[in-house]
């Protein structure tokens, strides 16, 4: 995920299971072969997504159906971190997705997949596009910020997060600009802002607050503060249990902090999500006793990493680079993912990894 940025809205793939990397990919005899089935049954939200794409499929080309199947399907991606949610938002939106002049609420959801995507640049058009006819658009003013906050442009996303004032919630617009001053020098107050923020929105959203209780964790944690990083990670996913962000976030904590059979615990259960599967096994690697499950999930990884070069899929490079220099001893082939990584997007976790893998590599 890659944790990704993408978390931080919360207004609003395929996989490989083989033994190994070179094991015989399955090919289906016909195209009616069903070959998963989403977890409809068991999550209501799924089961809504499915309603609203058999009524788009009736009503084609209706703008509000689109837009609500795109979003739906948007949060669905950020709460599992199956990418297969994203491909639903593009189909949805299919018949605007290459025009120049969409309607605006088609265009920042078209953004929001590009940025999932890590097309940063298309994303960037199509917000630069909404905003110019309709300044005031509090959704494209916050995505825009989180797209400028990944390419490590603080300034330019601080002046959009400054607009949210009279348009989000304090939370919303205290949040935004946390998150950018927190990386550039002025983390104690975005800290100490974000906390009175929270303080006065009892009864904000859950995927405000565990947007920003989270935020607030990565910072205390930046900070050196473990205990008050521990305390916010919970406070988040007592909002939003299932959000996968922070899932990994506090998984990144824990191994970190010298826990690895709580983040076994934590994500034992939860093998569909490429990055979260990576941090499992990253725990298990640290665990003797787990040795049997590490080599299957390992392996495991490997296959979906190589399915995923396959695809020409490059938006989990960071996650490759550590798979490769933890688990792989690459350092060499981590060091040229990390490198790539880095020209895309530069949050603390892609700086980190480019740091570890070059030492690594005696570059």
């Amino acid at each position: 995920m890659a944790p990704s940025p993408a978390h931080g809205l919360a207004i609003a793939v395929f996989i490989l299971c083989a033994a190994s990397a070179a094991a015989k990919p399955f090919v289906p005899a016909d195209d009616g072969v069903v070959l998963e089935r989403l977890p409809e049954k068991t999550d209501p939200s799924l089961l809504e997504l499915k309603r609203q794409r058999a009524a788009l499929t009736r009503s084609p080309g209706d703008v509000a159906l689109a837009a609500a199947l795109a979003r739906r399907a948007i949060e669905a991606s950020r709460a599992t971190g199956d990418p297969r949610f994203l491909g639903q938002a593009q189909s949805a939106l299919a018949p605007w997705w290459n025009a120049a002049l969409p309607p605006a609420p088609i265009l920042v959801l078209r953004a929001t997949v590009k940025q999932s995507q890590h097309d940063f640049p298309g994303a960037l058009s199509d917000l630069d596009q909404v905003l110019k006819a309709r300044p005031a658009d509090g959704q494209a003013l916050l995505t825009r910020a989180t797209v400028l906050t990944v390419q490590g442009r603080y300034e330019d996303a601080k002046r959009d997060c400054a607009k949210l004032t009279r348009l989000a919630p304090e939370a919303v617009t205290t949040a935004c600009l946390a998150s950018s001053a927190s990386l550039s020098g002025d983390a104690e107050s975005a800290y100490r802002g974000l906390l009175q923020a929270l303080a006065r929105s009892d009864a904000a959203d859950p995927g405000i607050r565990a947007w920003a209780s989270t935020l607030a964790a990565e910072i205390a944690a930046r900070r050196g503060d473990a205990g008050a990083a521990d305390a916010h990670f919970r406070a988040s996913l007592a909002a939003d249990p299932r959000d996968a962000y922070t899932r990994g976030a506090y998984a990144d904590f824990l191994l970190d902090s010298a826990r690895p059979k709580e983040v076994v615990a934590m994500l034992a259960d939860d093998t569909r999500n490429d990055a979260l599967l990576l941090r499992l096994a990253l725990a298990e690697a640290r665990l003797p006793e787990a040795q049997a499950s590490f080599d299957a999930h390992r392996a495991d990884l490997a296959a979906r990493f190589a399915a995923s070069r396959q695809r020409g899929d490059t938006v989990h490079r960071r996650e490759e680079a550590r798979f490769r220099l933890e688990l792989g001893r690459d350092a060499a082939g981590a060091l040229a993912l990390a490198r790539a990584n880095w020209q895309v997007q530069r949050e603390p976790a892609d700086l980190r990894i480019l740091v570890e893998s070059a030492h690594a590599a005696g570059d």
